[in-house]
């Protein structure tokens, strides 16, 4: 029997993200979320309008976004409840959270250099994805949560993935039995079960099928830029 219910919340499960970006000061920022999705090379994140990171993702137009597997669990805990923020914002208080200007160092993850943005990548992530902001919406525009939420849309124009998840004899394709993501459920981490539940139909398509322009239009990116 199904029951009609008010959750709080309605995080069913996505991967986690650590988006590292670049305060005012040159010093980098890291903050984790699960509120994105993707299509093609482009990525939808949906964030807090007061935070740190939305802060310097709009200023900067750029950002990396770091994909744990379910071995940096630990770490990814570690930089909840903190923000770049200070002072604190009233809504985080509440919420438990402390200012940390060192998120790396607390973390335990090491950062290193992007190719065509300034922010940082996250060494110890399988896959590291440089972007660049495409446009931003704000959400909620017309009640009482406007100004609570920002969806920020982003261009990958670099994909950097460990090649222990890469697909044998393949180049371009992760392997999904050997990529284990970080999930997020209601507030709790989860991983994926070990082996895919049964063949997908959709999987019969070639990959290569779903390339967007945008490919081709990140090969032009120069280092640096």
């Amino acid at each position: 029997m199904h029951q009609t219910i008010e959750p709080g919340i309605l995080y069913f499960g996505t991967p986690v993200v650590l988006i590292s970006s670049v305060n005012e000061d040159g010093s980098p920022n890291l903050a984790p979320m699960s509120s994105a999705w993707w299509l093609g090379w482009r990525c939808m994140l949906g964030l807090g309008a007061v935070s740190k990171t939305t802060e310097n993702i709009i200023r900067t137009r750029e950002c990396v976004l770091n994909l744990p597997s379910t071995d940096l669990v630990a770490a990814v805990n570690r930089l909840a409840r903190t923000t770049g923020t200070n002072p604190v914002p009233e809504g985080k208080l509440r919420r438990g959270y402390r200012y940390e200007r060192n998120k790396f160092e607390i973390s335990g993850l090491t950062p290193i250099s992007s190719e065509t943005v300034a922010a940082p990548r996250v060494l110890q992530c399988p896959v590291q994805l440089e972007a660049k902001v495409e446009a931003t919406h704000g959400l909620a525009e017309h009640d009482a949560l406007m100004g609570r939420w920002m969806a920020i849309e982003v261009r990958i124009q670099r994909v950097h993935v460990d090649e222990a998840i890469l697909m044998s004899g393949e180049r371009n394709r992760i392997d999904p039995d050997k990529w284990r993501p970080l999930i997020m459920s209601f507030q709790q981490f989860y991983g994926l079960e070990q082996h895919q539940l049964q063949e997908s139909i959709l999987a019969q398509i070639p990959e290569s099928l779903y390339r967007t322009p945008d490919i081709e239009r990140a090969r032009t990116v120069a280092l640096g830029g």
